[in-house]
């Protein structure tokens, strides 16, 4: 065995351990941009906090203008 290893049971040399941080700290990072896009995303579509009432006022115009719209055309 050699005495370069990082713990007992780690089975890693100092330059393996810090090769899988790396990769570790590179996905973790890319994980949370993503997360963070998703969010804004999900935020500019129907955002959660703030106003009620404009949400709300929007929905019920596109659901009066869907109403509007069956009344005016009919299905036969």
């Amino acid at each position: 065995m050699s005495d370069n290893k990082i713990g007992p049971g780690t089975y890693l040399t100092d330059a393996e351990a810090k090769e899988f941080h790396r990769g570790f700290v590179v996905s973790m990072a890319f994980f949370v941009i993503v997360a963070v896009i998703a969010h804004w995303l999900v935020w500019v579509w129907r955002p959660w906090l703030g106003s009620k009432r404009a949400f709300a006022a929007t929905e019920i115009h596109q659901i009066q203008q869907a109403d509007a719209a069956s009344v005016a055309a009919p299905r036969a």
